[in-house]
Order: C-alpha cells, then sequence, then structure tokens
C-alpha cells in the first residue's frame, strides 16, 4: 500500500501485479482523498468537499489496448493523485480496460471489448472470453460509482483511431433518445481540442452508449488522435485534452464557453457491417477519417451487394474490413446542424 501511494503505479502494477488487486482496497490520502481499487486497473477517488456542484466523472481508457495515449494520461492523473500533488473536486473513477491487450500492444486479445457493452458480453456465447468477462467487470464498477451517491454523472471514454483523420480529434455523442444535446458539454470537449461531433443516432453496444442510456450521463466517445506505442505519442498534441480534463476534476465549477459555428458536427448516415468473409474497402487502407465522397461513390462491396455514397459530401468514418463477421466495418457521416442545445 505505501509503495503504491509514493509511486503512484497504479497501472504499471495492475499489469504486472494484477493479483495485488484481486480483493478490493480501501484507504485516505493524507490529504483526505479517499480511495477504493475494486480490481486490477479500477480504481476511484472521493473528493474532500461540501460543494454543491458535486460531478461524478468516469473516465475510461485502453478499451483497445493499443491506444496509449489516453492510458499514458490517465495514468499520469492517477500517479498525481495518489502522490497528493493533484487535489480533486469531485469524485472520479478511472478504468484502464483491456490490461492483456496493453501488454501485447493490439486492440484486443479475442473480441472488440467497445462492442460488448449494454449487456452484450453475456449474449450469444455468454462470457466465453476476457474482454466479455472484463465488459461486464467495467459496466458493474461504473454502476456502482455512479449510484454510490448524488451528483451529475459524466464519463468519457478515450481512445485513438486505427488510421489518420482530417479532423485530428472527434467525439462520438451517443444516441440520446428523447434527451438534448448539451452545449456545455460540447464547449468542454471543445476546450479539449476537440472541434468535430459525430451524432449517433440508434443505440450501440460502446462504452459511451451504456452510461448515457443506463444512467442519464453525459458520455462521449473521444478520439484524441492516432494509434502509436507507448513511449511514442507526441504528447504535446494531447495537451488541450489533459488540461482541460486536469480542471474538470480539480476545479468545482469548470465551465468553458464555445461558438457551437466552430465545430463541425456530422450525423451518422450508414452504418455498414460486414456481412461476408469476402467484404472489401474501395478506398486505400491509408485514407483519412473524413473524407468525403461524391453521391454513387462505390465505398464498400460483397458477393451481391455495393455500398455507395448516398449524397455528395457523404464522409468515411472507422473504416475496417477486418471486423469479425456481422460487425460494423464503416460508418458514412454527413454534415448536420443542432438546432436545439441545452445548455
Amino acid at each position: 500500500m505505501q509503495e503504491l501511494i509514493e509511486s503512484g503505479k497504479f497501472l504499471t502494477l495492475s499489469r504486472r501485479e494484477p493479483a495485488l488487486f484481486e480483493q478490493p482496497l480501501q484507504f485516505d490520502l493524507s490529504n483526505g482523498t479517499g480511495v477504493q481499487i475494486s480490481g486490477p486497473g479500477i480504481i476511484s477517488f472521493s473528493a474532500q468537499t461540501n460543494s454543491e456542484h458535486t460531478k461524478r466523472i468516469v473516465l475510461s481508457c485502453g478499451v483497445h489496448g493499443n491506444e496509449t495515449a489516453p492510458i499514458e494520461i490517465c495514468d499520469d492523473l492517477v500517479k498525481r493523485i495518489l502522490t497528493g500533488t493533484l487535489v480533486l473536486s469531485h469524485d472520479v473513477l478511472f478504468l484502464f480496460g483491456n490490461l492483456p491487450a496493453m501488454d501485447i500492444a493490439e486492440r484486443f486479445v479475442e473480441e472488440n471489448m467497445n462492442r460488448l457493452f449494454s449487456g452484450a458480453h453475456s449474449k450469444g456465447e455468454g462470457l466465453v472470453n476476457q474482454e466479455r468477462v472484463r465488459a461486464k467487470q467495467l459496466e458493474e464498477a461504473v454502476a456502482s460509482f455512479f449510484e454510490a451517491a448524488d451528483g451529475e454523472r459524466y464519463h468519457y471514454d478515450l481512445h485513438t483511431a486505427i488510421r489518420a483523420s482530417k479532423n485530428e480529434k472527434f467525439a462520438v455523442y451517443p444516441y440520446l433518445h428523447d434527451r438534448v444535446h448539451s452545449e456545455g458539454q460540447l464547449a468542454f470537449l471543445s476546450a479539449c481540442g476537440v472541434k468535430t461531433i459525430l451524432l449517433s443516432e440508434s443505440p450501440t453496444t460502446t462504452f459511451s452508449y451504456f452510461s448515457s442510456h443506463l444512467f442519464n450521463a453525459h458520455a462521449f466517445t473521444v478520439e484524441l488522435g492516432k494509434v502509436r506505442p507507448f513511449g511514442q505519442n507526441d504528447m504535446r498534441r494531447f495537451e488541450d485534452a489533459k488540461q482541460a480534463i486536469t480542471q474538470l476534476i480539480t476545479q468545482e465549477n469548470y465551465a468553458p464557453s464555445v461558438d457551437i459555428r466552430e465545430l463541425d458536427i456530422y450525423r451518422v448516415n450508414q452504418v455498414i457491417n460486414r456481412n461476408e468473409e469476402a467484404f472489401k474497402l474501395h478506398f486505400d487502407d491509408d485514407t483519412p477519417n473524413f473524407t468525403d465522397y461524391p453521391k454513387g461513390t462505390v465505398l464498400a462491396s460483397e458477393p451481391g451487394t455495393d455500398y455507395v455514397a448516398e449524397q455528395d459530401g457523404e464522409a468515411i468514418v472507422f473504416p475496417n474490413a477486418k471486423v469479425a463477421i456481422g460487425q460494423r466495418a464503416l460508418l458514412t457521416v454527413v454534415p448536420t446542424t443542432l438546432e436545439k442545445l441545452d445548455v
């Protein structure tokens, strides 16, 4: 315990000696911050505050094990909190998602974890691999954290993308059903350097949708750049995001502003799944996210089916022809506007 507090190396210990955290641990830091560890890679902090603006904030990373920059950001924040150099104004849960995938520098070991939330982990074959078991464990950690105390709920699931992007940083805003998009959250994302917002228009099995739908949290999948190996990230490119997150968790009422007209807002137009082994994309592997095409352009195909751009300027996001059969291989998006916002 003392080694953990002095070094702050929670992620390192979670990866190298996970047995240390198989049983729940609870203790207080010298500054009064409460610490609760419920498993390897799962650590929450309780702030010593009487603020009326208490937030309950989830910061998750490493749901894909090779998306290293967000892991490094969260690892540094946890170290600073444990060693007392960063003092929180709000309760925060840090989740380091796929620890075994980090060790092999891959997105996942057996199955894409970000397709396993909202109970998908237990459907079909059930809990047959470590990604499914971990997704269930992460859901339970979020549920326990959100339900432990009152406070507005937030969840930022931090990622980096497989390929480059014409819009380097962007966020997916989960489908809100009858709720209204938040101007304050768009302002926070803008402060993180995220100027492109992709509006999902249907339920999904992503981690951010889970928190948004089940717990009415302000939740986002936040893509902060391109995948790089550990130690090879230019962290200057992530400084805005790191500073905004730091201010969010340490300031009583961090409230940046934004001119919505400065944001690029898209909506999902097509969700294209891979249904056949012979599925292929009709553009180069290094084509950046948000590359757009004229109406009628064939974007992907499989035996008997061509998938084409339905509108001029329709753009590609998250293309991956190698996904498992039945999973999403491509999103297409088109520009849109937000007429109604909740301040």
